[in-house]
């Protein structure tokens, strides 16, 4: 199975709102990955708007051809935004107002009357759901209960722990989300993986069986600051591809 590149530009978008100016525009950036040949554009749409606005997600409903995947929090404000744009995809995940950046995955097991009616909704709107969370058995089996489409796994700790842990750390990483990967394919859920990925630790994920597609973000846009978006996505597909 190749193995699937989708670009989050969130970070563009936080250049851009450092000065609350018109530039760098995420809407041009996410034409550049495009081209260079990613196969989805993903965008985190947080309730306190840090960085991508509404009318960016408005624009790229307009402009991207791959795939739109617009990530948000499971509240009734979110859903109704969502329902109005029709991305092509709407994965769940957990916010909290204080972190820099998402601190870990979705709780669907403990949330599960809640979620469902969120995936219902969805789902009869014709967009695809998929549900961000930690690659653990309670977390695989809920999504399947809540009708999710897909799952995708964060792989946050497993960054983590190539920078900082030990060789049984990371492995320990590897094999969980190896193993929760053909729980979810079993289960009938597709499998994306994301979260701190980047040009040196991507190759072990992207070599899992079962993975269809990476989200990747702040990696490619902090390396295109010095190369450009076209050649860093280009990159990054060529780690990808090397994986196997």
């Amino acid at each position: 199975m190749t193995v699937k590149l989708g670009v989050n530009i969130d970070h563009i978008a936080t250049i851009r709102e450092a000065r609350k100016i018109r530039e760098p525009d995420p809407v041009t950036a996410a034409l550049m990955a495009e081209l260079a040949g990613c196969m989805g554009i993903t965008v985190h749409l947080r309730e306190d708007k840090r960085h991508i606005q509404d009318r960016d997600v408005r624009l790229l409903r307009g402009t991207v051809t791959t795939k739109l995947n617009l990530k948000i929090s499971p509240t009734a404000e979110m859903l109704q935004f969502a329902t109005n744009v029709q991305p092509d995809m709407v994965t769940l995940v957990q916010e909290n107002h204080q972190e820099i950046t998402i601190e870990g995955g979705l709780n669907v097991a403990a949330k599960v009357d809640e979620l469902s009616k969120f995936v219902t909704t969805l789902k009869n709107n014709d967009i695809a759901v998929s549900l961000f969370i930690e690659p653990e058995t309670d977390q695989v089996k809920a999504a399947k209960k809540v009708g999710a489409d897909f799952v995708e796994f964060n792989t946050g700790k497993y960054a983590t722990d190539c920078e900082l842990g030990s060789l049984q750390e990371v492995e320990r990483e590897i094999s969980a989300i190896e193993d929760m990967t053909m729980l979810a394919r079993k289960y009938g859920l597709r499998v994306l993986a994301g979260h701190g990925l980047n040009y040196r630790n991507v190759g072990a994920i992207a070599a899992i069986d079962g993975i269809e597609e990476l989200n990747i973000g702040h990696s490619i846009v902090a390396r295109s600051v010095y190369v450009g978006m076209e050649k860093a996505v280009k990159e990054m597909l060529e780690q990808i591809r090397n994986a196997g």
